[in-house]
């Protein structure tokens, strides 16, 4: 069962591995802002742009309070591959059993060619330091989504 999560909820927490071998906790990001974006494979075309536009702007999303994590069902292995290949310096976790994806929603039927298949459904979660869900983005397109949420993550 997906859940259809919205602004001002809390957001669900979570503890998955990382890239580097390590674990990532939303109860331990208290007081600081996380921006979680849930993509769908490591180093495809939009995947590969959308990691990029985020690690490109880490600085500024760190001046302004806010953690970048990504998420995807990649096992660690694959997101440390990922990571290397282009020099990114995110946290990527991974959800190789689905459960986050499917707390946050992001698990949903696709549909491509007339052949309908489970995958993630490219979104983003601004949460703030109490863990509300202050701002989601569904459906995003990656051009200047990056940029969209540094906006969002400074005036929050």
């Amino acid at each position: 069962m997906t859940t259809e999560l919205e602004e001002g909820a809390k957001a669900p927490n979570f503890e998955l591995p990382t890239a580097l071998g390590q674990t990532v906790r939303l109860g331990a990001l208290k007081e600081q802002k996380v921006v979680l974006y849930f993509y769908p494979k490591d180093d495809t075309t939009g995947c590969t742009a959308e990691a990029i536009a985020f690690n490109g702007l880490k600085a500024q999303f760190t001046k302004a309070g806010a953690q970048i994590i990504g998420v995807s069902p990649d096992s660690s292995a694959s997101h440390a591959r990922f990571s290397r290949k282009h020099k990114l310096g995110l946290t990527l976790a991974s959800d190789e059993a689905r459960d986050m994806l499917r707390a946050y929603g992001v698990w949903v039927e696709k549909s491509m060619y007339g052949r309908k298949y489970m995958g993630v459904e490219r979104t983003t979660f601004l949460i703030d330091a109490e863990g509300v869900i202050a701002r989601i983005w569904r459906k995003v397109k990656t051009p200047g989504h990056a940029e969209e949420v540094l906006g969002a993550a400074r005036s929050l």
